[in-house]
């Protein structure tokens, strides 16, 4: 079995955490959780000495031509010049790549060159939200998003800046491999497991103490009780506060509901019991607190489009071709 080739275009001035953090996810050796783990190439967008947006140099050991093997191109975000006028050549090597079939994700401003290549046309995308207004601006024919993460759309993703690199990274992972396999990878970068693609862009810094750390004890014990019917009323009385300041926290420290992240805690973990267990439906929706097998169809079909059976056999299926 061949690894997943994984090809970046590097541009002059990128900035380089949206360059560092697929280079951390698909790049370091991890053969220990999946072998072969992802083939990584950093492909050359421009001729000469590149550097970072911070002046460092980047040696660049593949050429554009790299990314006719690939799988998978990553568009990390990019120079407001590159923004504004995207080299022709660049263009037609990612539409070369999409017709041949390879997912293409852009990371923040990265948008701006899958919309110029005509990949967003018709298409719901996201971008960093200082930049919603303009890229829609001059992209009228892409839906814009500005509010979330990231945007999936099967072969096409974007996502919003510098930390969704990290969520939209660890979500082609759990795409990939499974989401155990992703928070593994989550775990070794010392990050949460990866954020809903649909939370907010722009979550507002906590209040005094309600900083993210302080709820992580909730947190933890609440995904050991997911079997159970929590409310916001338990979790606020793990947290010793009230509801109504737990809720509020909550949402500041997470941007989404106490509720709305318990909902995300019990589909992911029905997603590693349905891709790692050949536990019975029913048993995995009692198990994860859905109740029955009818209310995890519900919630799989809304946020995943699929119903539990079909993920299984698709996730395994997958699974078995690589």
């Amino acid at each position: 079995m061949s690894a997943h080739i994984v090809a970046i275009p590097v541009t002059d001035q990128v900035p380089i955490f949206e360059l560092a953090v697929p280079c951390e996810v698909f790049g370091i050796n991890r053969s220990d959780l999946v072998d072969p783990w992802y083939d990584l190439r950093l492909c050359a967008a421009a001729p000469g000495r590149l550097r970072s947006s911070a002046g460092m140099g980047i040696d660049v050991p593949w050429s554009l031509d790299a990314v006719e093997a690939a799988d998978t191109v990553i568009i990390p975000a990019c120079a407001r010049q590159l923004q504004l006028d995207p080299p022709g050549h660049l263009l037609e090597v990612l539409r070369l790549a999409h017709k041949r079939g390879a997912r293409m994700v852009s990371i923040c401003t990265g948008a701006y060159l899958l919309a110029a290549a005509g990949l967003l046309d018709g298409r719901r995308a996201t971008t960093h939200w200082m930049n919603v207004i303009d890229f829609a601006h001059r992209f009228p024919q892409v839906r814009v998003d500005g509010g979330v993460l990231f945007v999936d759309e099967g072969d096409v993703l974007t996502s919003a800046g510098t930390g969704a690199a990290v969520d939209i990274c660890l979500h082609l992972v759990a795409a990939d491999h499974g989401v155990r396999v992703a928070d593994a990878v989550a775990r070794r970068m010392v990050v949460p497991p990866q954020r809903d693609g649909a939370q907010a862009q722009r979550v507002e810094p906590p209040a005094g103490l309600a900083r993210r750390s302080d709820l992580t004890p909730v947190q933890d014990w609440a995904r050991q009780h997911l079997g159970q019917q929590l409310t916001v009323a338990d979790l606020a009385r793990q947290a010793t506060m009230s509801q109504r300041t737990f809720a509020r926290r909550f949402q500041e420290a997470t941007g989404v509901t106490p509720l709305r992240w318990l909902l995300q805690e019990r589909i992911r973990s029905a997603q590693e019991l349905l891709e790692t267990t050949d536990v019975p439906i029913e048993s995995i929706a009692q198990r994860v607190g859905f109740g029955s097998s009818a209310a995890l169809r519900m919630h799989f079909q809304r946020r995943l489009a699929v119903s539990p059976q079909t993920y299984r056999h698709v996730f395994r299926t997958n699974r078995q071709q690589r």
